[in-house]
């Protein structure tokens, strides 16, 4: 568990349309790395390039490689679905499945794989749900649908339904943004106990929350509009937002632009 990612001369198309270029980064295992930078820069396509979830958009393609402790997942004999169990993902608006219970939510992935029997679900739902930080929230009413959830208490769930296949790493995109401060503050400290298990890649708008929870930082942007996305920066958070090396990532943290 827990597995390190490396991206290497990654370009990434919608189509004929060039969306990002030449992205190559090294993610360590058992570690938080940010992706920040303004709209439109690529930072989602990214991401979701980091476990095949881009090439599901009609037209979307990557060429170059991404390596998961040195395995190409897009090699040839690689099955996608695979990859998802191994990488999974948790999206910017909380997504439970609405007409199913907090427990069924939480064995989704499991039944995919054909794991129903009951004594090893009912210990996977608790564990999820605890590593999750929600166990004791809703374990009284484990049988009521997870959309009667609070906002931020369907993030954990699906946090807790990511979790619950035991993947390697954990890809989050914006998880924060359609949640109330409160909420954001416990979302990020269950990443810091998460990342005692997983690599964790999240992509934020907010640099503040960048600058808590990431050891690493990259800064994606592009030149001009039309122009495809690039990684400008990477390095240790710390430095990014202290001493960057390059002017345009100086310039986007002091907020001079984005």
């Amino acid at each position: 568990m827990s597995k390190s990612i490396e991206v290497k001369d990654l370009n990434i198309y919608y189509s004929d349309f060039l969306a990002v270029r030449g992205v190559s980064m090294s993610v360590a295992p058992r570690s938080i790395t940010a992706m920040i930078g303004p709209s439109g820069c690529g930072k989602s396509t990214v991401l979701r390039s980091m476990n095949r979830m881009h090439e599901v958009i009609p037209g979307a393609y990557c060429e170059g490689h991404v390596l998961l402790d040195g395995e190409d997942i897009y090699g040839s004999s690689v099955d996608p679905v695979n990859v998802r169990r191994q990488i999974g993902m948790v999206f910017q608006r909380p997504n439970p499945f609405p007409t199913m219970s907090i427990y069924d939510n939480v064995i989704a992935g499991l039944k995919l794989q054909g794991r129903t029997r009951k004594s090893e679900t009912d210990e996977i739902v608790e564990r999820s749900l605890r590593g999750a930080n929600l166990w004791d929230e809703v374990k009284d009413r484990l049988g009521k649908p997870g959309s009667g959830l609070s906002g931020g208490q369907q993030q954990r769930l699906c946090i807790a339904r990511a979790i619950a296949v035991e993947p390697d790493v954990l890809l989050m995109d914006e998880p924060c943004s359609a949640l109330d401060p409160i909420s954001t503050l416990a979302i990020e400290d269950l990443m810091q106990e998460l990342k005692e298990k997983y690599t964790i890649v999240i992509v934020t708008h907010n640099m503040q929350q960048a600058a808590r929870v990431s050891d690493m930082t990259g800064f994606f942007n592009l030149k001009a509009t039309g122009e495809p996305g690039e990684l400008v920066e990477y390095d240790d958070t710390k430095k990014i937002f202290s001493n960057p090396s390059n002017k345009r990532t100086e310039d986007y943290i002091s907020g001079r632009f984005g």
